[in-house]
């Protein structure tokens, strides 16, 4: 088994990468296997809503955001880690986020039915909020959210001042140990020849006609 850990932060050694750690660590006693995606600080550029997605199956954009969901097909789970700016998450995430799961509806079997969980960072406040946001693109996806005892959310300014929120870490070894038991539960599934639904036609709604 393999999980993706997604870092979401400006700051590649950030507080959201030491909460990939705290994961990490306790992926590693359950020998699964973990593969860190940083996206970087380069400018990443939202949706322009130019469908071309729809005929190439991929963003138009080559940069990061093909390169992350090309990973993603070899990867059983996926983990996004996220500071919080302005009570949600970093622009840069959101537009990389719009673009991945955007171009995902015309290839979903790289994210759908895959266990996912979101755990957001802060110095203060704006954690729930971010975790609302967050959590959309992930259910949007039919994947199952893993969750913890409480909120998915550590504090502190610094990787050393999140190692010192007890509650907040102990969460997250909550999720790593939540996210172990479902990976088992859904290949146990598997084994027994049970799979995923098959999915009927999604009608297209609108509110004005």
């Amino acid at each position: 088994m393999k999980i993706m850990l997604l870092c979401g932060s400006p700051h590649e050694k950030g507080c959201s990468a030491e909460v990939l750690k705290i994961l990490q660590e306790k992926f590693k006693t359950a020998d699964i296997e973990t593969e860190v995606f940083w996206i970087g600080t380069e400018p990443i550029s939202g949706c322009t809503a130019c469908m071309a997605c729809g005929k190439l199956g991929r963003c138009r954009i080559d940069d990061g955001v093909n390169a992350f969901s090309e990973r993603m097909k070899a990867c059983d789970a996926l983990v996004i880690a996220a500071p919080v700016h302005f009570a949600s998450a970093p622009g840069a995430l959101i537009s990389f986020l719009d673009r991945v799961f955007y171009t995902a509806r015309f290839s979903r079997e790289a994210f759908a039915g895959k266990p996912a969980a979101v755990i957001v960072s802060a110095r203060r406040m704006g954690t729930t909020s971010a975790i609302d946001v967050l959590n959309k693109y992930v259910t949007y996806m039919e994947m199952p959210l893993v969750s913890g005892r409480y909120w998915a959310a550590v504090h502190g300014r610094t990787p050393e001042e999140v190692r010192r929120d007890e509650e907040g870490v102990q969460t997250v070894k909550d999720i790593a140990d939540n996210m172990v038991w479902l990976l088992r539960c859904l290949e146990a599934g598997r084994k027994a020849g049970i799979e995923m639904p098959e999915k009927g036609p999604l009608p297209k709604t609108h509110f004005i006609r």
